[in-house]
């Protein structure tokens, strides 16, 4: 008699469970897509149109999420999936894969392949391979950590996203940050450059997004 690695039912066989399988399969699937969602956490790039900048106020900027940093880093999601990956190919006496080329573009496509080449794995996994289920637990971990960063359970830390700020800093950059709107607040202030949009200027802010949008 085995028991499922991740909620420890009985089992008469293998060594996950169907709902605990069920699971991960989903965890799998929402891999790209979490590993994505931590963008808005990472420093702001220069990458907006500089057509509605001025200067921010004067404060020290916030800084990244170190947890979402090294989650998007070669350390996180991508190197634990691939590493899985790996580490199942070489039980089941495959060779060990290719990685892409170490640079944000290629991470992204590297959790896409790797998550998608453990679900079309997963159903042996779950029937013959012992270490399933410290993977689904680690799984498990992966998708708890991120959501910890872009989900928080209390929604005034979460707040609605409202675009780009479009500021320019002292050195004439735009600052890019994502920029949120939070329960009670009013005005739109940038967690990042610290400037502060007034609802009146909150449409000229939407004329200028990037992609034209607000999210």
């Amino acid at each position: 008699m085995n028991i499922c690695g991740l909620c420890e039912e009985q089992l008469e066989h293998g060594h996950l469970c169907p709902g605990c399988t069920l699971a991960t399969l989903e965890r799998l699937n929402r891999m790209p897509g979490l590993w994505r969602s931590l963008e808005d956490f990472l420093a702001p790039g220069s990458s907006a149109s500089p057509v509605y900048g001025r200067t921010p106020m004067v404060e020290a900027p916030l800084p990244a999420s170190e947890d979402a940093l090294s989650l998007r880093a070669v350390g996180g999601i991508v190197g634990t999936l691939e590493d899985w990956y790996s580490a199942m190919r070489v039980d089941r006496g495959w060779a060990r894969p290719v990685k892409d080329r170490p640079d944000g573009e290629g991470f992204a496509a590297r959790v896409e392949a790797a998550a998608r080449a453990l679900v079309v794995n997963l159903e042996w996994m779950a029937a013959y391979w012992w270490p399933a289920g410290e993977f689904a637990k680690d799984m498990r971990r992966l998708e708890g950590e991120v959501l910890s960063i872009v989900d928080p359970r209390d929604p005034r830390e979460r707040g609605r996203r409202f675009g780009y700020c479009v500021a320019l800093n002292q050195d004439g950059e735009v600052c890019g940050a994502v920029l949120r709107l939070y329960e009670g607040e009013t005005a739109l202030t940038c967690r990042w450059c610290r400037y502060v949009y007034q609802p009146s200027e909150f449409l000229l802010l939407h004329h200028f997004q990037p992609d034209q949008t607000v999210a």
